[in-house]
């Protein structure tokens, strides 16, 4: 897609390593935004949503580097991101507020936050 004059075309290149297996072992990345700055990342998760099919291509990737306490501080903030952007773009405060709230009890479960007490009592409160 060509863009018109007063649009302005932005590019993400992303550069997967990968072993034998297929199993990454080094991701870079790039933005036309930030040009001739490489960015390491040790995981990504890239969705996109294809309309016609009415669903969602996801691509999910991560290091041999990646620990389990990095993958859950990742995922704690993927899931508040979540929340900010469903709310941003359906004005849907309750979910989005909802949504909010399961990130706190993942973020406490998994020790990424101090346990508030808000979870405790088998999941009432």
């Amino acid at each position: 897609m060509t863009p018109t004059k007063s649009q302005k075309k932005e590019q993400l290149i992303i550069d997967v390593t990968m072993d034998e297996n297929m199993i990454p072992e080094s991701i870079q990345w790039e933005s036309s935004q930030n040009k001739n700055t490489n960015h390491s990342a040790n995981a990504a998760l890239i969705y996109f949503w294809n309309h016609s099919e009415q669903e969602t291509f996801n691509l999910d990737l991560w290091t041999k580097k990646m620990s389990i306490e990095e993958m859950n501080k990742m995922m704690f903030q993927t899931f508040l991101t979540m929340a900010n952007t469903y709310e941003r773009a359906t004005n849907e405060d309750q979910i989005a507020n909802a949504m909010r709230d399961f990130g706190e009890f993942f973020g406490e479960k998994t020790g990424v936050i101090p346990k508030s007490g808000k979870f405790e009592k088998n999941g009432e409160g």
